[in-house]
């Protein structure tokens, strides 16, 4: 099964429903504000890489279950379900499918069955451009809708094998909303910046000179100005070409020839200032540390390790709308193999801060038990 491929590669076994979904209006993300957030990532490269580092912080994460007979099989599926044409393992699904929910603050996917063997073949990673979701006839299973080629929706046959999850979906909308809301503005603003930084070094930067040859009054020599002008211009193009290759020649001229640099006399504009309060709002809607992405801003070892910290929050939250993904795609695998466990992910620690952090605690809980022990002894 496949819902979100091309209706040539779509698997036959699926279909959708009959009833149209269009004429209850759900919410979609428009194509358009798709494109533009596509292409903001694109352009601004701080926000791409701010985004791939949240992915990769967020850490990995084990699925144990309920059902100790079904851990080695549920271990095999964690690690080895395919992915899409060229991923495995449900680390790269949920990879994706955090990319997808911070770039468009909706993320779909789609567990593929077989339905002949009754077993998951693959888990994909959807657009999120082409479901539209509204409330369903009860909370835990709301309603799907697929996008078609024409682009008509039309209610999925299996909605319970879709993958959803919205970012911070405003009240009464069941479509979230993307963390780069908001940036496309100030983004305009610091690409115009960088623009006429580039023109400035076009014009100023890329030295050009301005060669004035001023003949004396001598009537003989006025008549052979053009011919003169002509040559002290071939000598000192001959010159600069010959510098490109390497080869120094000196300019040799008779008579008052004057040679000047255009645009010597103009400065280029300091941009530091309005570029870092550009940076600085972007940076502060992705709650990325400003080190972490290499701006060697001002700070101190404290307010690194509450940036820290604040960082620690954000994947958390990630974390937690992770977590009912990655259950929903372990716990089917469970029921198609005949076991009525749960499963439950357990997310490794996020830094080696964190490690040391918890080893201090249990070291001093334990001293501390200690202590009491002794007490009561004594007493």
């Amino acid at each position: 099964m496949n819902l979100f491929r091309k209706k040539e590669i779509r698997d036959a076994a699926v279909s959708t429903a009959v009833r149209s979904c269009g004429e209850i209006n759900p919410g979609t993300i428009p194509f358009w504000e798709k494109e533009l957030y596509d292409r903001l990532r694109f352009t601004v490269p701080v926000i791409d890489a701010a985004i791939g580092k949240i992915i990769r912080l967020t850490g990995g994460y084990r699925v144990l279950s309920s059902d100790e007979n079904m851990q080695e099989a549920l271990d095999r599926f964690v690690t080895g379900v395919p992915v899409g044409i060229t991923g495995h393992s449900l680390h790269s699904f949920t990879d994706c499918f955090l990319d997808s929910l911070l770039t468009y603050g909706n993320a779909v996917g789609e567990i593929v069955i077989d339905f002949d063997t009754m077993q998951i073949t693959a888990l994909y990673n959807g657009d999120p451009s082409k479901i539209a979701v509204m409330p369903g006839q009860t909370p835990d299973m709301p309603q799907y809708c697929i996008k078609n080629e024409k682009g008509k929706l039309k209610a999925a046959s299996y909605p319970q094998l879709i993958l959803f999850s919205a970012l911070n979906p405003p009240p009464g909308k069941t479509m979230g909303v993307s963390i780069l809301k908001g940036l496309p503005s100030l983004s305009s603003v610091l690409m115009k910046i960088y623009k006429c930084i580039g023109q400035n070094y076009e014009r100023a930067g890329n030295v050009r000179y301005a060669v004035t040859y001023k003949p004396c009054g001598d009537s003989s020599q006025n008549a052979f100005t053009k011919e003169r002008a002509m040559q002290i211009a071939k000598e000192w193009s001959d010159g600069m070409n010959a510098a490109k290759n390497g080869e120094i020649r000196d300019f040799v001229a008779v008579g008052d020839v004057d040679i000047k640099v255009i645009g010597a006399e103009n400065q280029l504009f300091d941009t530091e200032i309005p570029v870092r309060q550009i940076m600085e709002q972007l940076i502060s809607k992705l709650s990325v540390p400003p080190f972490l992405l290499g701006l060697n801003w001002s700070t101190t070892e404290r307010m690194s390790s509450q940036q820290a910290d604040i960082l620690t929050s954000e994947l958390e939250y990630y974390r937690r709308i992770l977590t009912p993904v990655i259950k929903k795609a372990a716990e089917a695998f469970l029921r198609l193999n005949g076991s009525a466990g749960e499963a439950q992910v357990v997310w490794d620690n996020i830094n080696l801060q964190d490690e040391s952090a918890l080893a201090e605690a249990r070291l001093k809980n334990a001293q501390a038990e200690e202590i009491e022990l002794r007490l009561e002894k004594t007493n």
